[in-house]
């Protein structure tokens, strides 16, 4: 006769890992609220009975996950909950988090794979997986390379604030490195617009001749663009008509991206 008497039942585990989901689904809605849900509020959009909302409440609120407003009438954030949230700040590291998903796109798309920065008002490369093909973009981790003449730069100016894109733009000079080059402020403005309404941004040739980019914004916690993920090949294979495909696929792998660094796209 087996001895049961360690053991938890089934039922009962079953049980405790549904509170747990619930509890959790609780505290995502109400992060996601801006200053708090009423009770009724945290169960509709939880799915949950006012009376499993309201327990559920109670116990995070013992300690102190959430807590409650009694002014306001709302279910908020508690400490305990931003403490959770400031230890995956502190630990977290983007190129890390990033290089599963470098890896699906060389996978998927067949070209160089790259994570940049803004900074002194050019991008660096953080990071990059290289294409298997023998004839493959690369530019070295630490390289360099003027905003408005790569496709991470432009990805990067069409998400910041107007503020800071003005400020930033003011500084830059607009030197011609191939005849694609955008040098001319009123078209690069243009090329802003149109990548922040597409979600990404191109180079075809701008920087440097033969080579094509696309390239999507990566971004933190407040909304801010942080970085930009790029694919980057011989513009033989990124044909005009590719290009907004991997442009569409950069923008979907980005989000991704934004989502597991705990960032908010705006």
């Amino acid at each position: 006769m087996t001895n049961h008497s360690n053991e938890t039942p089934s039922n009962e585990r079953t049980g405790q890992v549904r509170a747990v989901l619930r509890a959790m689904t609780l505290l995502r809605e109400i992060a996601a609220s801006d200053g708090g849900l009423t009770l009724t509020s945290a169960a509709a959009k939880a799915g949950l009975p006012a009376s499993t909302t309201h327990r559920l409440l109670t116990t995070m609120e013992g300690e102190r996950f959430v807590r409650y407003d009694m002014n306001a009438g709302m279910w908020q954030i508690g400490v305990n909950a931003f403490v959770t949230g400031a230890a995956f700040v502190r630990t977290r590291n983007l190129t890390g988090l990033a290089r599963p998903f470098l890896r699906r796109l060389v996978d998927s798309t067949g070209e160089t794979a790259n994570i940049f920065v803004e900074s002194g008002g050019q991008v660096v490369c953080l990071d990059q997986m290289e294409s298997r093909h023998a004839m493959r973009a690369m530019t070295q981790v630490g390289a360099r390379l003027p905003m408005h003449a790569s496709g991470s730069g432009k990805a990067l100016l069409s998400m910041m604030s107007r503020e800071r894109r003005e400020g930033l733009l003011d500084t830059l000079d607009l030197p011609a490195l191939t005849a694609a080059t955008i040098t001319d402020r009123a078209t690069l403005d243009q090329a802003l617009t149109d990548a922040r309404h597409l979600g990404y941004a191109t180079d075809y040739g701008e920087h440097f001749d033969g080579l094509g980019c696309a390239a999507a914004v990566i971004f933190g916690e407040t909304g801010d663009p942080i970085a930009a993920v790029s694919v980057s090949g011989p513009q033989s294979r990124l044909v005009e008509g590719r290009m907004s495909e991997l442009g569409q696929y950069v923008r979907k792998i980005a989000l991704e991206i934004t989502n597991e660094y705990g960032g908010r796209a705006p």
